[in-house]
C-alpha cells in the first residue's frame, strides 16, 4: 500500500474544494425490492464552471470513497464537472443494510441523483462498483450521460466464492479485546487475514478496521456479515444483467494488463452489451487508478471532455 500511496502523491493536487458529508440513516430493507439508502459522499469542485453533468464514482469491495480522493482532486482541474466520491451501501460511512447487490446499489444511486436534482450524470466504478454502474446504465440509461468501467468484466470474476468466503470468515470471526491498542489489534487481524489471502489484499482490507474511541471496541467499517451472505449471489450478476437492454451511451473500459478481472477474449461479447464502447489497457494490476494514476487521469479526463 505504501507504493500505491506514493503513486497517488505524485499527482498535482491543487486547490480544489471538498465538501464532506456523512449520513447515518438506518432502515429496514426488503430482499425482493430493495429500499434505497442515503449514501455518504465527498464532493469536489474546481475552478472550471460546471457546464457538464457531474461525475459519480463507486469504489470496489472493501473500499470507500477515499479510494477516489486523489483522482477526484486532480480531475476537477481538467473537466467542467463536479465530482462525487460515494461510499456504497455496507461500506465506509454509508448505512449498513441487510441487502447487497447491484440492483440495490443502483437504486441508491438513483435516489442520490433525485435528491440533488441531477437529470443525468457520468458514472464511474471500479470492480464491484463498476458492475453496479454497468447495471445502473442498463437499468436507467436516461440517467447516464456516459459510463466508465474500471477493471471489471460484466461476464465473470476470477476469485472463487470459496476464497472470498475464507476472507470474510476471517473478518467476522476476529475477536479483539477492547483493551488492546490499535497497533496490537491490527497485528492480530493482519496475521489472521494472511491465512486467507495475499499480502496486498490484506493491506487493502485493513483500511476497514476501526476502534471506538469511547469503548475501545474493534469493528469493520464494511458490513462483513452481510457481504459474506451475498457472496453466493454474485454469480447471478450476468443473468440479471441480460434481462436489461444494451447501454448505447459512450462507454470506456480501463483495465490492467496484469489483472485477471478482465479477459481480452470477452471483449466481443461485452461490446454487444455496450455497443458504443472502447477499451484501454494499462500496465497495471487490479488497482489501475492507484498504480497508474497519471495515465488513468488522462484517459478519464479526455473521455469526459468529449462531446459525443
Amino acid at each position: 500500500m505504501q507504493r500505491l500511496t506514493k503513486s497517488l502523491r505524485s499527482l498535482p493536487f491543487p486547490a480544489g474544494k471538498i465538501l464532506r458529508t456523512q449520513l447515518v440513516v438506518r432502515r429496514e430493507y426488503s430482499s425482493e425490492i430493495p429500499d434505497p439508502v442515503e449514501l455518504s459522499f465527498d464532493s469536489y469542485t474546481g475552478e472550471n464552471p460546471e457546464t457538464s453533468p457531474p461525475l459519480l464514482t463507486y469504489h470496489g469491495l472493501f473500499g470507500s470513497k477515499q479510494n477516489w480522493r486523489g483522482i477526484s482532486k486532480a480531475l476537477v482541474r481538467k473537466v467542467s464537472r463536479k465530482v462525487y466520491a460515494i461510499d456504497v451501501r455496507n461500506h465506509g460511512e454509508s448505512p449498513h443494510s441487510s441487502v447487497h447487490n447491484s440492483k440495490a446499489m443502483s437504486e441508491d444511486l438513483r435516489l442520490f441523483m433525485e435528491q440533488r436534482s441531477h437529470p443525468n450524470a457520468a458514472c464511474m466504478g471500479h470492480s464491484m462498483g463498476g458492475r453496479s454502474m454497468m447495471y445502473f446504465a442498463r437499468k436507467y440509461p436516461e440517467l447516464v450521460e456516459r459510463l466508465i468501467v474500471v477493471d471489471i468484466s460484466p461476464i465473470s470474476v476470477p476469485r472463487s466464492t470459496g476464497e472470498m468466503t475464507e476472507i470474510f470468515d476471517a473478518m467476522v470471526s476476529l475477536d479483539l479485546s477492547p483493551s488492546m491498542s490499535m497497533s496490537e489489534g491490527r497485528k492480530i487481524a493482519r496475521e489472521k487475514l494472511l491465512k486467507a489471502t495475499e499480502d496486498e489484499t490484506v493491506d487493502f482490507i485493513m483500511l476497514n478496521l476501526r476502534k471506538d474511541p469511547d469503548t475501545g471496541a474493534f469493528s469493520w467499517a464494511c458490513n462483513a456479515h452481510v457481504l459474506r451472505e451475498f457472496l453466493t449471489r454474485f454469480d447471478k450478476y450476468q443473468s440479471n444483467l441480460e434481462e436489461l437492454p444494451p447501454y448505447t451511451g459512450p462507454t470506456t473500459f480501463i483495465c490492467g494488463t496484469r489483472s485477471p478481472y478482465m479477459r481480452r477474449e470477452q471483449w466481443p461479447q461485452i461490446q454487444k452489451m455496450f455497443p458504443n464502447s472502447e477499451i484501454h489497457w494499462l500496465d497495471a494490476g487490479h488497482l489501475v487508478h492507484f498504480e497508474k494514476p497519471q495515465e488513468f487521469l488522462t484517459i478519464v479526463s479526455e473521455f469526459l471532455n468529449r462531446t459525443d
